[in-house]
């Protein structure tokens, strides 16, 4: 699984809660808005923010275990190579399902609006669209991901001695490219609908096969890095299972019936404008992480080892971060709902220092016992020499990672979704590919590429902190909606 699922399909939560918010004018006589208990328009705004983070980190936190699980039986038990083999393919692996990952988002939303509306109907329709989009994108990117590995690879200047290996994982693991959008789009059915649980379950349920898997196969069979990529399909398969069984017992109106899979053009369209904006900014993301891939590859496999190993724990790092910002959303869609414009504030300066404290405490950590934790991935003094050197330049960064995150939540729960996107896509890649196209020339390092996450999160925290303080965002949105 990958880190764009755990985002993207929030956000269809976050939709569902600003459907309800709309369409609850329209049921106030009926009691609804005082019998919802996910309501945070009033009340003690940290804990409401505790409590609706913590599900979402633990969501995510196996999500990340799902990947990592791999990089560590990987390192230790087939080598340097094959750990850099797998490393190189993630990149890859993230533009492709980054693009059609924003689409399912614009889905979730869809579905979102009609549950929140109470159209029966819609929501029918919506969860078929969203089905029969899955199954397409999936065979598209199968076939891409299958056909065209080795020449992708290859562009990306993949070294030598981890290419076969990269080639086979890429491709086995594209054969299950679709089992992976069924889960991440039937995911996010499921949360779009108020569940929350089912997806998590169905999580757990795949990461222990994906290990007992990677056990089997890597140790005992000795498959090598085919064995870790077979696992990892296999457990995106059960996992896409689970979801459709789910949706196929339901007895409510998103329950799925698989002769009814097919288009239906408003809703596809719907679904295409609001989530291929999402798309798009996944895309750009992943795609300027492949130049940075490009540059790592240059300092040979072990380099391409060393981060990916310290990638794994990066991914785990930036989680509260992550969870929490999701949460702030959240809170300020109900809240500007409400028109409770001053509690925004306060929820903002209170997601603001509560991100803030974690990531200190989280960096501190890292830097006591991160090398300690290197060690779980490999044993190779060069791949740790390079893990640590990237652990040692991001982590000082973390703190501009929440400030940014959380000040893009707080306006991308107010409907304003382009600042963030902008603001992300300008600095964390247009500025990260700038630096590092011209500084690289005058200092063949790998610090640069390293100074480069550092730097942009940083531009990013500010250009976040100047618009939230200076640009008037949250008066004008009082104005336009009073």
């Amino acid at each position: 699984m990958q880190r764009t699922d755990a985002y993207d399909s929030i956000v269809t939560c976050i939709m569902g809660n600003l459907a309800e918010r709309k369409s609850g004018e329209k049921r106030k006589e009926s009691g609804y808005m005082k019998e919802n208990k996910g309501l945070m328009t009033e009340g003690v705004i940290w804990k409401q923010l505790f409590w609706f983070a913590l599900p979402l980190l633990l969501g995510n936190l196996f999500q990340q275990f799902y990947n990592t699980v791999d990089s560590i039986v990987v390192g230790n038990y087939i080598g340097a190579n094959a750990l850099a083999s797998v490393g190189a393919s993630t990149p890859i692996i993230n533009l492709l399902v980054g693009l059609f990952t924003g689409l399912g988002t614009g889905a979730g939303v869809v579905i979102a609006r009609f549950f929140g509306a109470q159209d029966d109907k819609g929501v029918h329709d919506g969860v078929h669209t969203t089905i029969a989009l899955c199954l397409v994108s999936g065979v598209v990117m199968g076939a891409i991901g299958v056909l065209f590995s080795p020449q992708i690879l290859q562009w990306m200047n993949t070294p030598s001695e981890v290419m076969e290996g990269s080639i086979t994982y890429l491709q086995i693991y594209f054969m299950g490219i679709i089992a992976l959008m069924i889960y991440n789009m039937g995911s996010g059915i499921l949360r779009a609908v108020g569940d929350s649980k089912s997806p998590l379950y169905f999580l757990i349920v795949s990461s222990v096969v994906n290990i007992i898997l990677d056990l089997v196969f890597v140790i005992k069979v000795q498959m090598g890095v085919a064995g870790v990529a077979w696992a990892t399909l296999i457990a995106q398969v059960i996992s896409a299972c689970l979801v459709l069984i789910r949706l196929s017992m339901s007895r409510e109106s998103y329950r799925l019936v698989l002769k009814e899979i097919r288009f239906h053009k408003d809703v596809l369209l719907e679904t295409i404008r609001i989530g291929l904006p999402g798309g798009i900014q996944n895309a750009v993301i992943s795609f300027s992480n492949i130049i940075v891939q490009y540059n790592i590859n240059s300092f040979g496999a072990a380099a391409v080892a060393g981060c990916s190993a310290y990638t794994k724990i990066d991914g785990f790092a930036i989680l509260p971060v992550m969870s929490f910002s999701m949460a702030i959303t959240t809170f300020t869609g109900q809240n500007v709902g409400a028109k409770n414009y001053e509690r925004v504030k306060k929820g903002a300066n209170t997601c603001l220092k509560m991100s803030c404290a974690v990531t200190i405490v989280i960096s501190v950590v890292l830097f006591l016992f991160g090398g300690n934790l290197l060690k779980v991935f490999s044993s190779d003094t060069q791949v740790l020499h390079y893990a640590t050197q990237m652990m040692h330049f991001l982590v000082p960064g973390y703190l501009c990672l929440a400030i940014a995150h959380t000040y893009c939540g707080v306006v991308r729960g107010a409907g304003i979704s382009m600042v963030p996107m902008l603001a992300l896509i300008g600095n964390m890649c247009v500025l990260r590919m700038i630096w590092i196209t011209l500084a690289m020339p005058f200092a063949h390092s790998i610090i640069i590429v390293f100074l480069g996450y550092s730097l942009t999160w940083l531009t990013s925290a500010l250009t976040m902190l100047v618009y939230y303080h200076k640009s008037g965002w949250l008066e004008k949105y009082q104005l336009a909606h009073s």
